[in-house]
Order: C-alpha cells, then sequence, then structure tokens
C-alpha cells in the first residue's frame, strides 16, 4: 500500500520556515516531514547515517542541522539510544484526521515507541481533541524520558544573535565543503588525466636522461637557436635600415614567420633576396615582399641560386628580344625571284 504524506501549504506562512532558515534548513526539514521512514504519529524511527546517505549531506553538517532544529528552533527531539525522532508541529503541518481505521493505526504506533516524553512532546501541537487524548493516555502509562531535563538541555543551549551567526556561518561552510570537495574531485580527475597523457608521451618519445647522445643533442639543439637567432636579427636590421618602417612591428613578425617556411632551403638568404628586389623596384611594404616569397614558392624556387638562375633566364630572353630586327616595309613573299627586265621583250 502506498504511503502519502500530506503538508499544509501554511508551512510557508511560518515565520521560522520563512525568515530565518537558510535553503538547506529548509530541504532538511521537508526531508523530516517527508521520508518514506515516517509514521502516522509523527515519532519514527531513524539514524543519522541513514539522513546523511539520503540527502548527500556529510554526516557532521547532518550532525549539525539536528543540534539547529533541538535547539534553536525547537522543531524536533531526537533520543540518541532508542534512535526515535519526534516533530513537534506533526499535528499542525500533516492533516491528522479521525475515524476508526486512522485511530487504530495510531494507536498501533504509539504501542511502538519506546521513549514517552517523545508522545507528549508530539500531543501538544495536535489540535484535534480525540487524537491528542489518545496520545495523552499513553504518556500516563510511563517516562523513559526526563522532560525536565530535556527542557534544561534547551534553555542551556547555544541562544543569542552570536550562537546564531556561529551556527548560521558553519552551516554555510558545510555547504562550501561539499563544493569544494566536488571541486578537488574534478581538478583530482584532471591530474590523473593529464599524468596519463604525460606517462604515455614518455612511452612514446626516448628517455633523454638514458640517451649517450644527450650532450650532442643538447650541442645541436643549442647551435640551432643561435642560428635562427641570427637570423633574426640580419633580416630584422635590413628592414630598418632600408625604409621598410623600424616601428612596423607587426609586419616585421608577419616576415620573420617565413624563417619556418620548410619548403625554402635557406630561408634567411631567400627573404633578404626578396626585400633587396623591393627596395630596387622602390616597393617597401610586407604585402610586397610576401607577393616575391609566394611566387617562388609556387614555382619551385626554393633557393637562391636557383632564383638568381631564373634571373638571368629572364633577362637573356628580353635581350634577345630587343636584338631582333624588324624588316622595314612589306616582307617579299618566299619563293619569288626578282627579274628586273621582265617585260621589255617585244617593244
Amino acid at each position: 500500500m502506498a504511503k502519502y504524506r500530506m503538508i499544509r501549504t501554511n508551512l510557508w506562512n511560518n515565520p521560522i520556515v520563512e525568515e530565518e532558515m537558510m535553503p538547506e534548513e529548509k530541504y532538511f526539514y521537508l526531508y523530516l516531514l517527508t521520508n518514506p521512514r515516517t509514521t502516522q504519529i509523527g515519532i519514527y524511527r531513524i539514524t543519522i547515517k541513514q539522513i546523511a546517505f539520503s540527502l548527500g549531506f556529510p554526516i557532521d553538517s547532518v550532525k549539525l542541522l539536528m543540534d539547529r532544529f533541538i535547539y534553536h528552533y525547537k522543531l524536533i527531539r531526537y533520543n540518541p539510544e532508542t534512535r526515535e525522532l519526534a516533530i513537534k508541529n506533526w499535528g499542525k503541518e500533516n492533516q491528522l484526521k479521525g475515524g476508526k481505521p486512522v485511530m487504530d493505526c495510531i494507536t498501533k504506533e504509539l504501542k511502538e515507541v519506546n521513549d514517552i516524553s517523545l508522545i507528549q512532546y508530539v500531543s501538544e501541537s495536535i489540535d484535534r481533541q480525540e487524537i491528542r487524548n489518545l496520545y495523552e493516555s499513553f504518556c500516563k502509562s510511563g517516562n523513559s524520558f526526563n522532560k525536565e531535563e530535556c527542557d534544561e538541555n534547551e534553555e542551556h543551549a547555544c541562544q543569542g544573535p552570536e550562537c546564531n551567526e556561529s551556527n548560521e556561518a558553519s552551516l554555510y561552510l558545510f555547504t562550501i565543503r561539499g563544493e569544494k570537495e566536488k571541486q578537488k574531485e574534478k581538478e583530482k580527475q584532471k591530474e590523473n588525466k593529464k599524468e596519463k597523457q604525460q606517462q604515455k608521451q614518455q612511452e612514446l618519445s626516448p628517455n633523454l636522461e638514458n640517451d649517450p647522445n644527450r650532450e650532442e643533442q643538447s650541442k645541436i639543439e643549442n647551435h640551432v637557436k643561435l642560428q635562427k637567432s641570427k637570423h633574426v636579427k640580419d633580416i630584422v636590421e635590413f628592414w630598418d635600415n632600408n625604409g621598410f618602417g623600424v616601428s612596423n612591428i607587426h609586419a616585421k613578425e608577419q616576415l620573420l614567420l617565413w624563417l619556418d617556411e620548410q619548403s625554402f632551403s635557406q630561408p634567411k638568404d631567400v627573404i633578404l633576396k626578396a626585400l633587396e628586389i623591393s627596395c630596387a623596384n622602390n616597393k617597401r611594404r610586407l604585402n610586397y615582399v610576401v607577393g616575391i616569397l609566394k611566387n617562388w614558392k609556387n614555382s619551385s624556387l626554393l633557393t637562391v641560386e636557383a632564383i638568381e638562375a631564373e634571373e638571368r633566364n629572364e633577362r637573356h630572353v628580353r635581350s634577345k628580344q630587343s636584338t631582333e630586327a624588324t624588316p622595314a616595309g612589306r616582307a617579299i613573299p618566299s619563293g619569288f625571284t626578282l627579274d628586273i627586265t621582265a617585260g621589255e621583250d617585244g617593244y
């Protein structure tokens, strides 16, 4: 048979719930009123661990919430020996109806309560007289929990604004702690993933510490770095000294990217050659220099020697074309023989 717990909507009009409770506390209170272990009488057995597991809160956080509801809000009582929890306003927050089936169910559940003082505690907020009388009839049978002692503990419990601020700060800290734990878990997963990637990379790449050629490799790497630095210096000096624009840093950076162009066997010399041509044509612009480099690349002119050979070939072709004579007047058709005496016979 399905079990239902009907909560009155005026629960949210309660000043304690509406103005004092933080979101975590409202969630905790709703759980206490509606969890599967609740009974018809507002007294039921539950452990701190069970609450923590159901809500997903740390056990220390649940203990803190329990103290808040017992000593600050005074809305519940809990007997740690019998593991019984009683809700003070059960008769107000839930719709307790009369009738024989309901009264029989209440009687059966009241018989199972070990701490009789919890019955008296809940009965004080019940409005229906017949149900309240049934609760009080069980209170006369005995009292395993000293009510005066409990009231005294509540009076000596932490009260006042300083205590409220401390409790609220503690509750806030445990919620933040939960978020931090989730964040730490995510960071831990990222670190594990990063370590796996590094381990895989080490397996695929040679171990430099155990490599006998490590020192030689280091020398080669340093030499390459120094050589590239010198190449950069030569290109920048040519750029600055030949009117391309000393302050045009962005253009220089774009031009230096061509040092990494693997198509050219001697990138520095090719770049300087392009700069010289730009100066000769009085076209001191980055796009003009880059255009020359792209044309050489597309034409597979990848060395300075090949570029200069192509230039000599072009000059030779132009020179040959300029020296060829162009005949004056009309051209004489091939196969025609000039005879100056033609037409004189017969006269």
